[in-house]
């Protein structure tokens, strides 16, 4: 076997290792090419990262042949892999699994479109626009990530568009992050406005609709891709300029499956593999983007005046318990709210309310025994749906008939608390000639013709979920209202306050947007909740936040790291996860039962690290590692710990 060739591959696999394979005589095979392999008698696509491999003498009696080359699919550009190395490395991984993340491009495409050549139109900035964009292409000379933070209606949009437009004009790429699907609906227009051959990429595309984007990066000489979190993973070329707006947003972080990374370091890792500038930009940044740029690693940018010389939208606490009291209240809104509603309508504006569930109520109740219907393959109640009336389970998705009565006692059931299907019904009843519509992941298909209608006009008042308070631009938009604020603030995290004041900031900066003033109304039991009184200050104002995350060894000063446990069988779960925290050598907590502790039959234990922001953190997460493959092997326990590193 002296005279025959080796070659390394990756594959789409959760593999500690990357195999070994022989290349036939006739085969000509270089670092990047996808090749069909045996592993495990199943049959994969791969990645050539290595060639001329020497494996150890014991394992070349095993080593198979290749398939043969893969001829649909085009080679793997060497940055590509040194990225999906970085961030298998950061979030503890593999780097088949970060493969096999970026395989969603890979698909046949639709027939190519011959990307004319692009010829921005060009873009007016005010002069303190101006400042800011100068400040950060100063900033991008000097190789730092700009942090550009601007209040709500500032203009930060013009500024992207006017740096990407001045790296377009040098021949290099740009690619143009955003939080949500239906975000980047509406800022595509804005976009191909100045670049008309905008490429768009996102989940919600057809397979071969995101080859197609694939297929024109990879020929085009420059491009800008408006895109999703998973945007990062097509094959760039030649990037110049990677924008990150909302950088703040939850929407950034992938949950499931691996890798679990956020966009925000992501983009920052291939900013560095292409040589490519970073900007971030958010009205309400993220404490970590704020010590970056406390410690130097980010340059800040403030822009601290709307585009339009707009004030921001009037303050109204409601205090739904004394309303109550003094029958103030119509179901689950108050007689001010309306009347504050039916003050917009009159003068030809829109209200958007916000409801953080969605459902029409998020739990029933039996008024005989009091007994709450759970799902039983979650410790979770099921939520009451209509439009067919049905129980849900908006963890595992279990759904069931919903029949009135208790299966118990035979009791009559009754909703408890109000969802976002029953906040539409009671504003219908309310305003019953007004056009009202809904807005939720029950109606996720209807998401972008819903924005439209609205943007156009053709809808009065939206009810909707988080995702109505993203960074959509309504001209007409005059009132928007928390439906039970309280829920926003009863999370049980660190990052709670921290979470509700970006979402209430963003949300109120929805409205007055042209000039005119909006106005923004607060249901909420508790008006006196220190979150509120913050509000309209800049989160970085208020260091009373850092100073707890400071003493209490939370982040931005530390990493923190989630392992978490999930098995069939209780008592198993909860013995093994005793075992491996004893195991893993290091400084933890836990572990601990979540406030969730079973989801879709599986029992859940957590163990969660602090570790210190020095030298150490690379090496101490690879101790984590390393203590968990062991104890995988040992113990026989694959498939069950998942690690999610810098949760949200």
């Amino acid at each position: 076997m002296e005279d025959e060739r080796f070659i390394q591959v990756i594959l789409p696999l959760r593999l500690e290792w990357e195999p070994y394979y022989l290349i036939p005589e006739e085969l000509s095979v270089e670092v990047g090419d996808r090749v069909q392999v045996e592993f495990a008698n199943k049959r994969y696509v791969g990645v050539v990262s290595a060639v001329d491999g020497n494996p150890a003498d014991e394992l070349k009696p095993r080593i198979l042949y290749i398939v043969g080359r893969e001829p649909d699919l085009p080679p793997v550009d060497q940055k590509e892999i040194r990225f999906w190395r970085d961030v298998a490395d950061y979030y503890l991984c593999t780097v088949g699994e970060v493969y096999k993340a970026a395989l969603a491009r890979d698909a046949k495409a639709l027939s190519a479109r011959k990307i004319p050549a692009i010829e921005p139109h060009d873009i007016q900035l005010s002069p303190l626009q101006e400042e800011a964009a100068q400040k950060a292409r100063e900033a991008f000379a000097a190789y730092k990530t700009v942090l550009l933070h601007g209040v709500t209606g500032a203009g930060k949009t013009e500024i992207y568009l006017k740096l990407a437009r001045e790296v377009l004009q040098t021949g290099r790429s740009v690619l143009f992050l955003v939080p949500e699907i239906a975000l980047s609906r509406q800022l595509e227009e804005r976009v191909a406005a100045v670049f008309p051959e905008v490429l768009v990429y996102h989940s919600a595309q057809t397979p071969a609709r995101r080859a197609q984007v694939a297929t024109a990066i990879r020929e085009g000489e420059k491009y800008i891709v408006l895109g999703t979190r998973s945007a990062l993973f097509l094959p760039h070329r030649n990037l110049g300029l990677i924008i990150v707006d909302e950088e703040h947003d939850s929407s950034f972080k992938q949950d499931s499956p691996a890798p679990r990374y956020h966009a925000r370091e992501a983009s920052i890792m291939l900013g560095l593999t292409h040589d490519a500038a970073v900007l971030l930009g958010s009205a309400t940044p993220s404490l970590e983007s704020l010590y970056n740029a406390e410690t130097g690693k980010f340059v800040r940018i403030d822009l601290k005046e709307r585009f339009h010389s707009g004030k921001e939208a009037d303050l109204l606490i409601i205090d739904t318990v004394a309303e109550r009291r003094k029958n103030g209240m119509v179901g689950h809104l108050s007689l001010k709210l309306l009347e504050q509603i039916q003050r917009v309508l009159a003068g030809g504006g829109q209200a958007v309310l916000l409801r953080s569930r969605r459902s029409y109520a998020p739990a029933v109740q039996c008024t005989e025994c009091g007994d709450i219907p759970k799902c039983p393959h979650c410790h979770v109640s099921l939520s009451l749906h209509l439009q067919p009336e049905r129980l849900v389970c908006h963890y595992c998705g279990h759904t069931e008939p919903y029949r009135h009565e208790c299966a118990h006692c035979g009791g009559a059931l009754q909703p408890l608390g109000a969802g976002t299907q029953r906040i539409e019904e009671e504003v219908r009843a309310a305003f019953p000639d007004a056009r009202v519509a809904r807005l939720d992941s029950d109606h996720s298909a209807q998401e972008n013709a819903l924005i439209r209608q609205f943007s156009k006009g053709e809808i009065d008042i939206l009810v909707g979920t988080q995702v109505v308070t993203k960074g959509f631009d309504f001209a007409n938009l005059a009132l928007v209202a928390v439906i039970q604020a309280d829920n926003i603030l009863a999370q049980q995290d660190f990052r709670a306050d921290e979470r509700a004041i970006q979402l209430l900031e963003q949300f109120r900066g929805r409205s007055g947007r042209r000039g005119e003033p909006g106005l923004f109304v607060i249901q909420t039991r508790e008006p006196d909740h220190p979150v509120f009184a913050r509000l309209g200050e800049a989160i970085d104002n208020t260091p009373q936040m850092m100073a707890e995350r400071r003493l209490f060894g939370y982040p931005p000063y530390t990493r923190l790291i989630h392992v978490t446990l999930k098995d069939s069988n209780e008592k198993r779960v909860a013995f093994l996860a005793e075992e491996l925290a004893r195991s893993i050598g290091l400084p933890l907590v836990g572990p601990y039962t979540p406030l969730v502790d079973k989801v879709a039959d599986r029992y859940i234990r957590q163990i969660r690290l602090m570790l210190p922001r020095d030298k150490a953190l690379k090496a101490h997460k690879q101790q984590l590692l390393s203590a968990i493959n062991t104890f995988e092997k040992t113990h026989k326990y694959f498939g069950h710990i998942v690690l999610d590193v810098d949760p949200l």
